[in-house]
This record gives structure tokens, C-alpha cells and sequence, in this order.
């Protein structure tokens, strides 16, 4: 069967906003353009300029209604919009203030609050400590979804590129191998371990699915998708065939 990238996604700030792409152009060593961009950092945060663990940040293990926030990159604007708030227009560059006060109503009130919005650095603020892009298989949220008797949207595992074509769990077996669309390579580098932010459902965010029981019940593991790094750029789009070498 032919492998093939059936969507894109990006999350301009970290946890707070899925936006689906047709196409997007990849750059060596560096995420997909304005992934995790920026982040909301917590009271009590710290962040100096450079990568920092995601216990710093807000999250949806943290806050399951950060989940059903969608975005849309418009220019200098980012627009946001959740099931239970009036939809949101923001310059991140600019005044914080109003995203902060947008945000407090869907997180819980027993966590930090959100404290300050912060320029992600330009390896971005995946929860991997480099310039990492999410590739994730169909066939396996498919495997998953059956296991747990319910279809599993795929924006719980907020991944960048998913495949379609490969076996369930076939992306484990790349690491360490190169994933090609036309001249665009992608090294794969190591499996995603999940947290309980995928137990959210993305139109409600509200937890609805026990991810983490059912995979290591299923497979003895709680990883899903995989960490690569882009080695050779171009342009990618959603149709395009995927391939792999050594």
C-alpha cells in the first residue's frame, strides 16, 4: 500500500490551538513554521530565552479544556475559538494581557495560573529539547480507536504529519531511518511518550477516553507517533507519497 500524508498541523502556541494545512515548507533543523511558536508560561514558571521542560508551560494534562481550542494564523494574527468562549483575536507580539484573561475560564482554577505569553526559541517548544517534527500513522490511532470501542479524534495526539499506508505501529520501527516526500527528508529520531492530555476529547475538552490505560494494555507502552528532524527542506503537501531508506 502507498504511504501517504494525509494531514498537517500546526499549534502556533504551545497547547492552546490546533490549525490544520494544506501544504506547509519545511526547513533544516528547525519545526514546522510556527509550531509552538509561542507559550503560555505558569506562575512560577521559569524560561530564560531557550528550551525549557513543559512543566514550565500551560498543558492539556493540565487543563483538558485547553484541548478544544482551534487557531488560525492570519498575518500577525492568531485567531482562537473554544466551544465555551467568544472567539479571540491576538498579535503575540503584542499586549498578552487579553489572551491571559481569555484562558483563565477554561483552566482549572487548582493549577497555576497562565502568567505571561513567552517567544518560543527557534527549535520551538515541542516537549523534545530539539527542533523536532511529530510524525504520526493512522493505522495506529485506528488499532487504538478499535481497542477502545470509540473513534479517537486525531487532534488528542497534536501531531504535525500523519500518515496513512503503514501498519499499526510501523512508525516505531523508523527510527533511526529517513522519511522522504519529493526532496524533503526527515530523520526519525525516537517514539513520542504520551501524558494524559490525549484522554481529552477535542470538541468538548473534556476527558472522555482512557489513551494511556488502553495502549499499555494493548501494547505494553504509552508512546504514540514519533520525533523527527528535518535534514533536507522543501515543500510538503497534504497528498503528497511518503517514502523510506536506511
Amino acid at each position: 500500500m502507498t504511504v501517504r500524508l494525509t494531514s498537517i498541523w500546526r499549534y502556533p502556541i504551545k497547547a492552546i490551538g490546533a490549525e490544520a494545512l494544506e501544504r506547509v515548507v519545511l526547513a533544516p533543523d528547525r519545526p514546522l513554521p510556527l509550531d509552538r511558536a509561542w507559550a503560555v508560561l505558569q506562575d512560577g514558571g521559569e524560561f530564560d530565552g531557550s528550551w525549557s521542560s513543559c512543566r514550565n508551560y500551560l498543558r492539556g494534562a493540565k487543563g483538558p479544556g485547553l484541548m478544544a481550542i482551534t487557531a488560525r494564523v492570519d498575518g500577525a494574527l492568531i485567531h482562537l475559538s473554544h466551544p465555551d468562549r467568544p472567539d479571540l483575536a491576538l498579535d503575540p507580539d503584542g499586549d498578552a494581557a487579553p489572551l491571559l484573561d481569555w484562558l483563565r475560564p477554561i483552566y482549572p482554577e487548582n493549577r497555576p495560573a497562565p502568567a505571561r505569553l513567552v517567544k518560543s526559541p527557534e527549535q520551538g517548544m515541542s516537549d523534545a529539547p530539539f527542533a523536532s517534527v511529530s510524525v504520526l500513522n493512522a493505522a495506529s490511532l485506528r488499532a487504538l480507536s478499535q481497542r477502545l470501542g470509540q473513534s479517537l479524534d486525531p487532534r488528542r495526539f497534536r501531531g504535525n504529519l500523519w500518515l496513512d499506508g503503514l501498519a499499526p505501529w510501523e512508525e516505531f520501527d523508523l527510527v533511526g531511518k529517513t522519511l522522504h516526500m519529493g526532496r524533503v527528508e526527515l530523520k526519525i529520531v525516537e517514539p513520542i511518550g504520551r501524558c494524559t492530555a490525549t484522554e481529552a476529547n477535542p470538541e468538548t475538552g473534556r476527558r472522555d477516553a482512557r489513551t494511556l490505560d488502553a495502549l499499555e494494555a494493548g501494547w505494553g507502552h504509552t508512546s504514540f507517533g514519533v520525533y523527527a528532524s528535518v535534514v533536507l527542506g522543501g515543500e510538503i503537501a497534504v497528498g503528497d507519497t511518503a517514502g523510506i531508506r536506511p
